[in-house]
């Protein structure tokens, strides 16, 4: 079958290709590559998740917590993040040299979303096109769009989450809504919708997903010019013919995430990239060890069997003699409320003989088995919280009222703002999180990377208007 091609589409007063770089939170994404891929034609994004500042030197300033409490903390990473975006945001508006357009990306779950996005955006008036935003249920997303003049791009994984959006605020804002970013739950990347009705492990073909939410779109009176960009398992445009110029699904962008981060451009350090291409399918696995509470994918390296292992050696509690529980747990914990099975007690001292000798209490009356400077370093980073996320199950930090979820900092989780701004600045890509898509097993079978083959941004999406 012949690829059908693209058609340039009209975003933000001039013509570009329906072309979406994904924006890859805690500078995975920044104006190196948003900037490139504008300059290209197409819609670069830039992260406005903890983005990098610079000094007078034009090095980086490493992002240090030195206040003594959460919320001092989480007051000067709200700083960091606004001074970080509006640089970036600054700096890709000057590589793109006008052509195509700058995008920032928010997660509307991130620590301090509201006063970080309109610090952004009050200070790059003119330079910010629009504003993609997923991670939760971005109803406020609309009616900042609309303060700040700019264009809004909500990421939803099914055509019911953007119903529920639409009713409730953005039917206000029509005019500024500029596309409905789809992106799979199953292949996506980084952290993904996956609602309690789906199934982890039986991902949806996006086709039918795809047309409900066009059908939604089209039933709540959305205008058609307003596309659905396709975001998640997204190689090869020439698999997605049958998308393009379909009156099924109206007008189609796609969103690349995971290609770009092998570019010149891409501000990933050199190892991140390397282990990129040793990849094999089922090499990325999609979990629930976020502290955020969502799904995501990530790299299944050693830190990630690490976390697998954790919550492995678990095992539940009663605080008084009940049911099967009849047997008081005599390692890893102090004091003699914590009944369990004979089996499970009999476990419990197998995982304490093989050096997991510290039992810690997860929020859900089980305990986890670590060893002791696994406990330390989980007791340390929840005590260095500095407030990343609206709400943390791993520390328990919440980001307004009481500053508390109220619930037990949960040891089978981690803090997410340190492993990412670690593996993005030269750390061990084996102890961190690495996240990735899906799709990223293709690097190794896609002969555009053989011979050690790294494209410039350019060469990239050139490549891709071609279908490959």
């Amino acid at each position: 079958m012949t690829f059908k091609g693209l058609k340039p589409i009209t975003y933000g007063g001039r013509e570009v290709w329906p072309l979406v770089e994904g924006g890859k939170g805690v500078a995975a994404t920044n104006h190196t590559s948003s900037g490139a891929w504008a300059a290209a034609g197409g819609i670069g994004t830039v992260s406005a998740v903890n983005a990098d500042s610079y000094d007078a030197e034009g090095k980086i300033i490493p992002q240090v917590y030195e206040q003594l409490t959460r919320k001092d903390r989480h007051e000067q990473l709200i700083r960091y993040a606004i001074d970080g975006a509006v640089e970036q945001v600054r700096r890709a508006h000057e590589i793109s040299g006008g052509r195509g357009a700058i995008n920032i990306n928010v997660l509307w779950e991130m620590g301090g979303a509201q006063p970080v996005l309109e610090g952004v955006l009050e200070q790059t008036p003119g330079l910010v096109t629009g504003v993609t935003c997923g991670a939760g249920m971005p109803y406020k997303l609309a009616e900042i769009a609309a303060r700040h003049n700019v264009n809004y791009l909500p990421i939803v994984s099914s055509g019911r989450a953007f119903r529920a959006l639409w009713k409730r605020s953005y039917h206000k804002v029509a005019d500024l809504l500029a596309a409905v970013v789809y992106e799979d739950p199953w292949l996506a990347g980084g952290h993904n919708g996956l609602s309690n009705a789906e199934d982890p492990t039986k991902p949806e073909d996006p086709y039918p997903r795809v047309k409900a939410l066009r059908d939604v779109m089209r039933a709540e009176g959305v205008s058609e010019s307003v596309p659905i960009v396709m975001a998640g398992g997204v190689w090869f445009l020439r698999e997605w013919n049958d998308w393009i110029d379909n009156p099924e699904l109206g007008q189609i962008a796609f969103q690349f995430g995971t290609r770009p981060l092998l570019t010149h451009e891409s501000p990933i350090p050199q190892q991140w990239k390397d282990r990129l291409r040793t990849l094999d399918p089922g090499d990325v696995l999609l979990h629930r060890f976020s502290p955020t509470g969502f799904y995501s994918s990530a790299v299944r390296n050693p830190f990630l069997r690490s976390l697998e292992g954790r919550s492995e050696r678990q095992i539940p509690y009663s605080r008084v003699e009940a049911g099967e529980h009849t047997v008081q747990l005599d390692v890893g914990v102090k004091g003699k409320n914590f009944w369990v099975t004979p089996k499970d007690r009999d476990r419990a001292r197998g995982w304490v003989a093989n050096g997991f000798t510290e039992a810690l209490k997860t929020p859900d009356d089980t305990v986890v088995f670590v060893s002791q400077d696994e406990r330390g370093e989980i007791r340390k980073d929840q005590a260095d919280c500095m407030g990343c996320l609206s709400h943390c199950g791993f520390s328990s930090w919440k980001d307004h009222d009481d500053y508390t979820t109220g619930r037990l900092a949960d040891p089978r989780s981690f803090c997410i703002q340190k492993t990412l701004q670690d593996i993005a600045h030269g750390g061990d890509t084996e102890q961190n999180l690495m996240f990735a898509g899906h799709a990223a097993y293709r690097f190794k079978q896609d002969p555009f990377y053989s011979n050690n083959f790294t494209p410039t941004v350019k060469e990239l999406v050139d490549r891709i208007l071609t279908g490959d």
